[in-house]
């Protein structure tokens, strides 16, 4: 995120009423509800994610067990667990 002079977007008279609650500080504004973008919308790291977890079922489909599926994904055994439920409930829907 890169920061903006309020100086350069605001209306003189806006400027000045933000500055009787907030003179020289750093504030975040943040986006409307309907501006929002969801996680990984940006990045491929959620199209990443989602191959990951794949390939972790199909390895503990084959018999893997989680411990060694941590290992090899670096991961820990319970974070292994719920990436396996998490698959396998979204495959039954």
């Amino acid at each position: 995120m890169s920061y903006k002079k309020a100086k350069h977007i605001l209306p003189a008279e806006l400027l000045m009423l933000i500055q009787e609650y907030v003179d020289g500080e750093y504030i975040y504004i943040p986006r409307r509800e309907e501006h929002k973008k969801t996680w990984g919308s940006n990045t491929v790291t959620r199209k990443e994610l989602e191959v990951r977890n794949s390939n972790i079922y199909k390895d503990y489909l084959s018999g893997e067990d989680t411990a060694t599926l941590g290992e090899k994904y670096y991961l820990s055994s319970k974070s292994i667990q719920r990436i396996v439920l998490k698959e396998k409930r979204r495959r039954l829907e």
